[in-house]
């Protein structure tokens, strides 16, 4: 496990940033938010995963040298996979998506050849920011078929799904004729995967 990216800091943030991102994802998945819900059993792995990598960068003063032989984590390990290497560009392209800058994240999202969970997840949501509900359920489906442990895409999944289950008609595959149910269920889907990325499209929500 690596716990910068477990708790979305970089390696070297100060005990501080640490702090803050963990008390965030606290209260993202308190047990309180997922009452009858069927990612609460996930939820509660992931509050687990939290914990354990906060007590790991706490204990270690998040230096950034973390190493430890019960779970062979090093930051300045070679270990090469693919989210490890596009986490810089993922995380502008999370930014721009919070600040509805949809196109430059879609290009940006384009030129990147390897794509792993987090660039179908990525792309669902660009796709569910743009009205097209089918790409975006396909891709985000993806996601969660590539890493089906990842909360945050499940979750994305999960409320795709409770859009179809509230409306009978098929997924939109252009931006033509959205109606209003439609266009607020969209903002609320989008505000909701906004706020998994520390977001927040709509203010009052």
């Amino acid at each position: 496990m690596n716990p910068y990216e477990v708790l979305g800091v970089k390696p070297g943030a100060s005990q501080e940033e640490i702090k803050s991102a963990y008390r965030k994802l606290v209260k993202q998945y308190h047990p309180d938010q997922y009452v009858d819900n069927p990612l609460k059993d996930l939820a509660q792995e992931k509050l687990v995963e939290v914990n354990k990598a906060y007590e790991m960068l706490k204990n270690n003063g998040g230096s950034g040298s973390y190493t430890s032989s019960s779970n062979g984590y090093n930051s300045n390990n070679n270990e090469s996979n693919t989210y490890s290497n596009n986490t810089a560009i993922y995380s502008e392209i999370r930014s721009l998506i919070q600040m509805r800058n949809i196109s430059v994240a879609e290009s940006k999202l384009n030129s990147i050849r390897d794509r792993d969970a987090e660039w179908y997840y990525l792309y669902g949501t660009v796709m569910m920011a743009k009205g097209w509900f089918e790409s975006a359920y396909n891709n985000i489906q993806r996601a969660c078929s590539m890493d089906p442990n990842n909360f945050e895409y499940r979750q994305a999944l999960s409320q795709l799904q409770a859009r179809t289950r509230g409306y009978s008609q098929p997924y939109r595959t252009s931006q033509s004729g959205m109606d209003t149910c439609d266009c607020c269920m969209n903002l609320w889907c989008l505000d909701s995967m906004c706020e998994c990325m520390g977001g927040d499209l709509i203010g009052c929500c």
